[in-house]
């Protein structure tokens, strides 16, 4: 076994471990998360990395052959399903009613002060607003042109 054989076959099992590590992962996550949003995030996320990682360590164990070829056919699909399979999830559970909770975000934090002020702003500059757009007139047909006229058949 020569040293390029060594090494191959050894990133092939940091690959094949590390693609376990991450199915696990995403099991326990599956079981740990408190709602079916985050459930669902976790699953998909690590089911992704987990089985394109298991299959890149297990195409390095084949070498360059037809399973090599049937592996990366598999990751393709896996990799266009997957996450197509868990949009099509949550579209159906978010149209059914079931909703994400609202989190906080990233809002600026309010004030605690009683005293409300107005900033003070150092420039006098007045904002002149937008005049107001002119409504299309509709016509028999219901098509207008930008500028109101309607086209005329001839």
């Amino acid at each position: 076994m020569s040293a390029l054989d060594m090494f191959i076959e050894g990133l092939s099992w940091v690959f094949i471990v590390s693609g376990s590590f991450f199915a696990i992962v995403g099991a326990f996550g599956s079981l740990r998360f408190p709602d079916f949003w985050s459930r669902l995030h976790a699953a998909s996320i690590s089911e992704s990395a987990g089985v394109i990682l298991l299959l890149v360590g297990m195409a390095l164990q084949a070498g360059l052959t037809l399973i090599t070829v049937k592996l990366l056919i598999i990751g393709i699909f896996l990799f266009i399903t997957g996450p197509t399979a868990t949009h099509a999830v949550a579209n159906a559970a978010y149209v059914t009613g079931l909703r994400p909770k609202e989190g906080t975000g990233l809002e600026a934090p309010k004030e605690t002060s009683t005293k409300t002020e107005k900033p003070k702003s150092k420039s006098k500059v007045k904002v002149k607003s937008k005049p107001a757009t002119k409504r299309r007139k509709p016509s028999a047909n219901g098509k207008t042109r930008a500028n109101g006229t309607t086209r005329s058949k001839g």
